[in-house]
């Protein structure tokens, strides 16, 4: 079975003023499955993430030439409607981000914008939050702060609301990195569950967690994309020695 890209970029540069962040990236990413990305800091993988939800627009001075193609439209052709690409391409950060607002009206809050029904913004939020697996934890205390839970719940809680919208995608950026080991296994878990209803892009600095998680990695070097592969063969056999030598620890 050959798999299908959800979203791939084509010979994408990406410049911050002079700094030339990103070169000549070509990279899949396959319909319901987890793809990581692994390097060192400063190589760009944060940067091309932020590039499929055009994130990367809000940084001063930014050019781009290339490339993203979602479902095969380019989401970076003149006219596109960029709400609608941030809906279909959900993005999680690094350290929790819940509105100041309750449980509830952080799921809900994308819906309750678009105008969404009452009785449908109720069922959509629980539906949210049973996928994040977060609401047997919260189902009693939905009027209750977003900054009263846990940073794990937090965390889910950022993804549920992400998951409210029905994207196509969501963009994780080094999801657990601020969170303890068991609140990071859930995290990990729910990834696997969720790869069945969604596309997952994940940037991590944890090499153990690529291999524990994803069914494709990508290595990036230097703004390069060096190697692309499933993520068992390239930790079992990669092709570049650049790639050898990370994984093993030389630099990093």
């Amino acid at each position: 079975m050959v798999n299908k890209a959800h979203i791939s970029t084509e010979d994408l540069n990406l410049w911050f003023g002079e700094n030339h962040v990103l070169k000549d990236v070509n990279f899949p990413v396959y319909d319901k499955k987890v793809t990581a990305m692994i390097g060192p800091s400063g190589c760009g993988k944060s940067t091309l993430l932020r590039c499929f939800n055009r994130m990367n627009d809000l940084i001063p001075e930014t050019k781009i030439k290339g490339k993203v193609l979602l479902n095969g439209n380019n989401i970076y052709a003149p006219k596109t409607d960029i709400t609608e690409v941030r809906t279909k391409v959900g993005m999680v950060f690094q350290k929790p981000n819940p509105f100041p607002k309750s449980v509830f009206k952080n799921v809900a809050f994308g819906l309750s914008v678009r105008g969404e029904k009452k009785n449908k913004i109720d069922e959509i939020v629980e539906k949210s939050l049973r996928n994040a697996w977060l609401w047997d934890e919260v189902k009693d205390r939905l009027n209750s702060s977003a900054f009263s839970l846990s940073g794990g719940q937090q965390q889910r809680l950022c993804i549920a609301r992400a998951l409210a919208n029905d994207p196509d995608i969501i963009l994780l950026d080094e999801p657990t990195s601020a969170l303890d080991p068991q609140s990071t296994a859930k995290i990990e878990e729910l990834c696997l569950e969720l790869k069945k209803q969604v596309t997952i892009l994940i940037v991590t600095h944890n090499i153990a967690q690529a291999g524990r998680i994803s069914d494709y990695t990508a290595f990036m070097y230097l703004g390069e994309m060096v190697e692309f592969d499933e993520t068992q063969r390239m930790f079992t056999i990669p092709k570049d020695k650049r790639t050898e030598a990370y994984l093993s620890g030389v630099f990093g």
